[in-house]
C-alpha cells in the first residue's frame, strides 16, 4: 500500500514539470473539438459533464472566498447541477467578489487547460487539478456532493496515474474546450432564469443585485464579458496546436 502511494505521489510530482506537447494538427484538433462538444452539448452527456462544470463553479466561489480571507465552511453539490458554497468573514465587497466568481471560472479554467496543453504543461495542470479536487473533499457537506466530487477526483487521479504527457495533452484539450462550451451553456441557463423570473434565488446575478444594488442584467453582462475573454484567450493556443507542437526549451 505504501509503495503504491509512494509511486502515485512520485507521478504527481513528476507531472509538475514541462513536457513536450502532443503533435495534433488541424485534423486532430477538429476531432478533439468534436469530442469536447459531444461532452458538453447533448442533453444525455451534459447530465454528467454538467456536474463537473458545477464542481468548478463552486470551487471558484471557494477560491474567491479564501483569497479575500474568508473561511469556507462547506460546499453542497446536487445531482440537478445546483450547488452552494458557504463562507464566514467580513461582508461587503468580499461577499460580492466571492459571489461573482462562479460562472466565469469554468471558462477561465478551460482557457488555462487549453494553454497548458499547447505549451507542454498539461501533466502539471492535471496534477494540480487532482490535488485541488482531493483537498476540496473535506469541504463537502452532503452525500450527493461526496459522490459527485469523489467520482470527479477519481477520474482526475486516474488521468494522472495512468496517462503520459501525450494523453495528458489530449485530456486537457478535451476538458478545456468542453469547459468553455459548458460555461457558455450555464450562462444561457442563468439568463433564462431571469427572463422567466423563476428560481431567481439560485442565480448569482440575483444575489449580487441584492448585495450591491447593481441590477442583475449588469452582472449577467459582466459574466458574459468574462467568459468571452476566456474564449478570446483560447484562440491563440488553439492556433498553435493546429500548426503543430511547441518545442520545449
Amino acid at each position: 500500500m505504501q509503495d503504491a502511494l509512494g509511486q502515485f505521489w512520485e507521478r504527481l510530482m513528476d507531472g509538475l514539470v514541462r513536457a513536450s506537447p502532443p503533435v495534433i494538427g488541424v485534423t486532430g484538433l477538429v476531432a478533439i473539438v468534436a469530442v469536447a462538444v459531444a461532452l458538453s452539448v447533448p442533453r444525455r452527456s451534459w447530465r454528467f459533464f454538467g456536474l463537473f462544470v458545477t464542481v468548478v463553479h463552486e470551487l471558484g466561489h471557494a477560491a474567491a472566498a479564501l483569497l479575500t480571507l474568508q473561511r469556507v465552511t462547506g460546499i453542497t453539490l446536487r445531482l440537478d447541477h445546483s450547488g452552494t458554497t458557504t463562507s464566514l468573514g467580513p461582508r461587503g465587497w468580499r461577499a460580492a467578489f466571492t459571489t461573482f466568481w462562479g460562472y466565469p471560472v469554468p471558462s477561465a479554467v478551460g482557457a488555462a487547460l487549453v494553454w497548458s496543453a499547447a505549451y507542454g504543461w498539461a501533466p502539471a495542470a492535471l496534477s494540480v487539478g487532482a490535488l485541488a479536487l482531493m483537498a476540496a473533499l473535506v469541504l463537502i457537506r452532503n452525500l450527493q456532493g461526496v459522490l459527485i466530487l469523489g467520482i470527479t477526483a477519481a477520474v482526475s487521479l486516474a488521468l494522472v496515474r495512468f496517462g503520459g504527457p501525450a494523453s495528458a495533452g489530449y485530456a486537457c484539450l478535451v476538458l478545456g474546450i468542453a469547459l468553455l462550451v459548458g460555461a457558455c451553456r450555464d450562462w444561457g441557463k442563468v439568463v433564462r432564469v431571469h427572463v422567466r423570473r423563476r428560481n431567481l434565488a439560485s442565480s448569482d446575478a440575483y444575489l449580487l443585485a441584492g448585495t450591491t444594488r447593481i441590477p442583475a442584467p449588469v452582472w449577467l453582462g459582466l459574466f458574459a464579458l468574462s467568459i468571452l475573454g476566456a474564449l478570446v484567450l483560447s484562440v491563440h493556443p488553439l492556433a498553435v496546436i493546429a500548426q503543430g507542437a511547441v518545442p520545449v526549451r
